[in-house]
């Protein structure tokens, strides 16, 4: 969170950037109490990788992620994103059925 609590959660490769967002509303860490007050619904919920907020349908396999490192990510409440270009949908297509990691700040 952008408050600098953080979690760990474990997520498979075909794990979309929503279905993160999704989980981790749905299993609020009670350390994070009282963020999840100012959070209407996970769709709110936006996760940010080296830089670059995820679009809700990118999934780890599309960014590479190795399976037996954590990867870290922030996790920030934000209402739009840009709109999705076209590299983001070529590597959405990607898969994998490794899990890895991800560590939630």
């Amino acid at each position: 969170m952008v408050s600098g609590k953080t979690a760990d959660f474990v997520f498979k490769n075909t794990t979309s950037a929503g279905d993160v967002a999704e989980h981790v509303y749905n299993n609020w860490p009670e350390a994070w109490a009282e963020e999840k007050d100012k959070i209407s619904n996970h769709h709110v919920l936006r996760l940010i990788y080296q830089g670059r907020f995820l679009h809700e349908n990118v999934t780890f396999a599309a960014l590479n992620l190795a399976s037996s490192k954590r990867t870290v990510m922030h996790l920030v409440p934000r209402e739009k994103l840009p709109p999705v270009s076209s590299d983001d949908n070529k590597t959405n297509e990607k898969t994998s059925e490794s899990s890895c990691c991800c560590i939630i700040l």
